[in-house]
């Protein structure tokens, strides 16, 4: 090949920065043709200054307002289907300023109590200065034909939410980051977003959704915070201790602590420690110092939660007179008589300390009988005269246990009657406003984590009894801290643990396989199609991708089970050919496939059609839907598509709130916890090593009621029966039930 002499490979490199230097273009907002609804994609149709023509535009964030003068810079491109557009890397919003461009602004829709018409008499009226008459002396606003006092109120009121929103956009766009977090900011902080902006950006890594401490920091290096500057390390610490509550720990030792923070800003470990003292002396971060002089550093709501499960938990088992142990026996034996059971050493004591005790837990595996034990003690709690409450974490948990026991049950959070607002949840009960109970029994209990105990305690009356019923062998909470296995780890609360196991006929080959693999031994399997757990050897895990959507396509609905009812697939991970991402698009496309009789939706990263299966993927108080929720897309309209869920009950979703879905076919272990399913398929393969546990494994199992079905690798299988090693979660809830801090 040739060598370029100097001047030309010099002269090249000029025409090569030449050409990828970026274009400006600058007009006015015509129309949105497409907006994701995570806000980071969008096109929208634009009248170039001094032009007629429109244009076809692209930005990586939230569309500007119809009528809006944008300034944008960025490259023409030629897409395949759509021609030349104009793919913008920045956009700068501007206030319209021609007659032309305020009417089609005020025209657009976005200011309340003004459509076509009356934008065309403002305009009229009041020229290019329409605007600044809205701002500035709305009441002459009543000059307009068609406007009142009350509406020229409303239209000032709402313009001037939207210069205030505009303003936010441009401030964020000035510094350097998209105006597509401005909504979020305005709806958070109202005319306050540029004051918080401006003096504590690091409080939006805590206080608003969707902008993390990355977004944050980029606010303040625009603002020119310094890389070592106190805050900025205060709020790195802060959000390395948010990433540790993740992952499921309610602390964490001060070195490693001090390490992971110095890794993310980039500071020295020193410059970490000197500030983390500085926030411990300022109690802004809680510590705790164990024996062995370990210190351990919280985030202060998980320091105050852990305290305050302990304390109440440890004071409700002191301050209740229980029956007296002859009377108590005397009580269980009848019942059993009258039941026509014959209860096991373990079943009988554990219905003996719900009676004796003011906190009593009761654990147990599949087929060990926890189920007429809860049901013996509704009984004789009942027959106390007392007014007992059941609840659990999720809605399939407790109406589980409503079918079970045949009373009613609910979420906690519906039992603590939780709300949800700009400022975060809350709870109509709480240790103000207390539940109405002598006795409440939380089924699923493994499933708790700090911060929910702590509001149910908060909420449960002194005299009160708690029972927490669970399987301490399952996966821990999503959330921060181990609070079953704390509890039970203490040994401060009374506790039974049931190990022999009752459900030994039809189906047995599931309950005796769980616990088989619990004691980490490998499960006793079946061929495809014989038996209820079966495993399918599958070369690869693009092989067992295939052999799961076989399944439930065909052969599963062959056997008379229903794909999208009786069947669910589960997987250790998100991601890889067997992750819950991949399998559901599979499962769509042979499930539910596209036709032109289904409507669908495309956003950002997936397609809704009408008939889909759709998990709720966060709390929406407001909606009465909860992270987990599962139901069925039922209606789908160009503005809104309406969910409907278990309890028949319909949830209509508008265009940006689809986020908070997530296709349903195939879900993470995690998110099956507290639920039981005729079928499950559960494929295992290499490619999960890093998820492969015993725990997870036994919890997959535990969900399903006729069949497992598990595919992929015997050597996968034998990693998880013989991995037990399950990650420590930092937490010091059984050392203060032990009362050793």
């Amino acid at each position: 090949m040739a060598r370029l002499n100097q001047p030309e490979a010099n002269r090249q490199m000029v025409l090569a920065g030449l050409e990828k230097a970026p274009e400006e273009l600058a007009g006015l907002v015509d129309s949105v043709i497409f907006a994701a609804d995570d806000g980071n994609f969008s096109v929208f149709r634009l009248q170039p200054t001094g032009q007629n023509s429109r244009v076809s535009v692209t930005v990586p964030c939230e569309p500007p307002l119809v009528g809006q003068q944008v300034h944008l810079k960025g490259q023409w491109v030629r897409h395949p289907r759509f021609g030349q557009q104009f793919k913008a890397e920045s956009l700068r919003l501007e206030a319209p300023t021609s007659a032309q461009g305020i009417e089609r602004f005020l025209a657009s829709g976005v200011i309340d109590g003004v459509g076509e018409v009356v934008a065309h008499r403002i305009v009229a009226k009041f020229g290019d200065q329409a605007l600044t008459i809205i701002e500035q002396q709305p009441r002459r606003l009543t000059e307009v034909e068609g406007i009142g006092k009350k509406t020229a109120e409303k239209i000032a009121a709402s313009y001037r939410s939207q210069s205030e929103l505009r303003e936010i956009m441009l401030w964020l766009e000035s510094h350097g980051v998209s105006g597509a977090y401005a909504a979020r900011l305005f709806k958070r902080y109202g005319s306050f977003a540029l004051e918080v902006l401006e003096n504590s950006p690091y409080r939006l890594a805590r206080e608003v959704d969707g902008i993390g401490f990355a977004i944050a920091d980029s606010i303040a290096a625009g603002l020119g915070v310094e890389r070592d500057d106190p805050s900025r390390v205060a709020a790195g610490l802060d959000y390395a201790l948010s990433q540790i509550a993740m992952s499921g720990h309610c602390c964490i030792p001060e070195t490693p602590l001090a390490e992971r923070a110095a890794h993310l800003l980039h500071v020295e470990r020193m410059q970490v420690r000197a500030v983390l003292g500085q926030q411990l002396k300022a109690e802004r971060l809680a510590a705790e110092q164990i024996s062995g002089g370990e210190v351990l550093i919280y985030p202060p709501y998980l320091y105050q939660a852990e305290k305050r499960v302990a304390g109440k938990l440890l004071y409700l088992q002191k301050n209740e007179e229980g029956m007296p142990e002859e009377q108590a026996a005397i009580a269980v034996a009848a019942w059993e008589s009258k039941a026509g059971v014959q209860l096991s050493e373990g079943q009988s004591k554990s219905l003996l300390g719900v009676l004796q005790h003011g906190v009593f837990v009761l654990t147990g595996g599949p087929g060990t009988g926890k189920t007429t034990v809860v049901r013996g003690m509704i009984e004789l709690l009942e027959k106390q005269g007392l007014e007992i409450l059941l609840g659990a974490p999720t809605g399939r948990a407790a109406k589980r246990l409503a079918e079970a026991t045949g009373h009613k049950a609910m979420t906690v959070h519906r039992m603590l009657e939780a709300q949800g607002g700009a400022a975060g949840i809350s709870f109509g009960k709480n240790e103000d406003e207390q539940l109405e109970a002598d006795a409440i029994i939380l089924d699923e209990a493994s499933m708790m984590d700090i911060v929910l105990m702590q509001h149910f305690l908060a909420a449960v009356p002194d005299g009160c009894r708690v029972v927490l019923v669970g399987d301490v062998d399952q996966l821990p909470a999503v959330g921060p801290g181990a609070v079953l296995q704390d509890i039970l780890r203490s040994g401060r609360v009374p506790s039974v643990r049931l190990t022999e196991v009752f459900r030994q006929g039809e189906g047995s080959g599931i309950v005796l396989n769980a616990h088989a693999i619990n004691a980490g031994r490998m499960p006793e399997c079946t061929p495809p199609g014989e038996g209820d757990f079966q495993f399918l050897e599958c070369e690869d895990a693009e092989r067992a991708a295939a052999a799961v959507v076989e399944l439930c396509a065909r052969r599963l609905p062959g056997e008379g089970y229903n794909p999208l009812t009786d069947v669910q697939v589960l997987s250790p991970m998100h991601r890889q050919e067997c992750g819950t991402e991949n399998l559901n698009k599979l499962l769509q496309q042979a499930l539910n496939p596209k036709s032109p009789e289904k409507p669908e939706f495309q956003s950002s990263a997936l397609i809704f059609r009408l008939g889909d299966k759709v998990m709720q993927t966060r709390n929406n108080y407001q909606k009465h839907v909860f992270n987990g929720d599962i139901g069925f897309i039922v209606q789908m309209e160009p503005a809104k598509v309406s969910v409907k869920y278990a309890s028949d009950m319909i949830v209509d979703y508008e265009k940006n709130e689809l986020a908070d879905l997530s296709l349903a076919y195939a879900l993470s272990v995690h998110k099956s916890q507290g639920s039981e399913y005729p079928v499950v398929v559960l494929p295992l393969t290499s490619s999960h090593y890093i998820m492969l546990q015993r725990n997870l494994l036994y919890t997959a199992v535990t969900r399903a009621s006729q069949k497992v079905i598990l595919l992929g690798s015997r050597a996968a299988l034998a990693t998880a029966v013989g991995n037990d090693r399950t990650k420590r979660r930092y937490t010091l809830l059984a050392e203060r039930l032990a009362e050793q801090l």
